[in-house]
């Protein structure tokens, strides 16, 4: 089996310490030195090992002062504080796979031509309503596919008007 990106291991152990022990675990040496000097918004995702998803939490603009903190903090509240689904417990911690994304820049979008849902994640927005969908997701293929789940999380209503920015995404496993 390949080995896990240390962003994925960093996020892991996060995790791990979190749900047994209520502890937010500090950053060491191991870690590589960009995760130090990065400021990137990202996504933790926690699916199960049938696919289904367990939490996802990020940012879309960085909020703290590296990836490091970002990836800790993002890997918590997936883990602890989707309001989709209940906080994870110690005895699920061995079934759930981990990713994380790394997010571009946002770009405004001018034309819907710009969108691909297997390249690009999406950022709506109306008014204060923000809602955001990462890329290449399973079963969403159409861009308005993509567009109205964004806006569905975001609890915005089918003839408001709305921003549409785009992003790309590292993505780790």
């Amino acid at each position: 089996m390949q080995k896990s990106h240390p962003y994925v291991i960093w996020a892991k152990k996060v995790i791990e310490n979190y749900v047994k022990y209520k502890k937010r675990i500090q950053f060491d040496a191991t870690l590589p030195k960009e995760m130090f000097e990065k400021q990137r918004g990202c996504f933790v995702s926690l699916h199960k090992k049938d696919g289904q998803l367990r939490g996802c939490i990020g940012t879309i603009f960085p909020v703290y002062e590296n990836l490091i903190e970002e990836i800790r903090e993002n890997a918590i509240a997936a883990a602890t504080r989707d309001p989709r689904f209940p906080p994870v417990n110690p005895s699920e911690l061995d079934d759930l796979v981990v990713s994380v994304d790394i997010l571009s820049e946002l770009e405004k979008v001018n034309d819907l031509k710009e969108l691909d849902p297997k390249i690009y994640g999406v950022v709506v927005k109306s008014g204060y309503k923000r809602g955001v969908l990462l890329p290449d997701i399973e079963g969403i293929e159409t861009v308005e596919e993509q567009l109205r789940i964004a806006k569905t999380k975001a609890g915005i209503h089918k003839d408001e008007p709305i921003e549409i920015y785009k992003f790309t995404v590292e993505r780790y496993y």
